[in-house]
């Protein structure tokens, strides 16, 4: 009996000190540098004298662009796609099997789903009806271009939003534009 109540007695200490524990914060830190940063967050407005208005880090300077980046050169306007209806593709004519393969290969990923592999419209998505009004790439009132395909990618047209986030750079989206161009050209045969 006297050992029910030893441990009885414990229990209720216990209870009693974990009932007073703050739980938001720890008791004991055993690695402060974990929990306190050392380090200035970058736009958190801390005034350490370095910049102007207390940032960390400055904002790059007007006209800059990122390294890797090209800006593209028309607007995501009518008067821009009709602009970049003239527009040729820079990629190398010399490696134009290259280029045609890998841009069937992002093709088959990223359009085929809704153009249908064959650029007739008729895409997995259309054939289930979960989207409609999918146009031919033969489609003669469409009168597509390289230049065209390509703003269409960048920036997306009527219920098709841009897929320029979807590609690793302008290489990629010339490349599909090209196959497409080449699926028009097999259509109107």
């Amino acid at each position: 009996m006297k050992q029910l109540g030893k441990i009885s007695v414990v229990l209720v200490l216990m209870m009693f000190a974990a009932s007073c524990a703050d739980k938001n914060s720890p008791n004991y830190q055993f690695m402060p540098n974990m929990y306190e940063p050392v380090g200035y967050e970058t736009y958190q407005g801390v005034d350490n004298g370095l910049f102007p208005d207390g940032t960390e880090a400055m904002l790059p300077p007007e006209g800059t662009i990122s390294r890797g980046y090209m800006p593209y050169e028309f607007e995501n306007t009518p008067e821009g796609k009709e602009l970049a209806r003239l527009n040729t593709s820079p990629l190398d004519s010399l490696k134009q099997e290259e280029n045609l393969a890998k841009g069937a290969e992002l093709y088959a990923i990223y359009c085929a789903v809704c153009h249908g592999p064959k650029g007739a419209g008729q895409g997995n998505l259309v054939k289930r009806e979960k989207i409609l009004g999918v146009p031919s790439y033969d489609d003669a009132a469409r009168n597509i271009t390289v230049g065209t395909t390509y703003h269409t990618i960048y920036y997306g047209l009527n219920s098709m939003g841009s897929y320029a986030s979807q590609f690793a750079n302008e290489e990629e989206m010339w490349q599909v534009s090209e196959y497409v161009m080449k699926l028009k050209g097999d259509l109107t045969k």
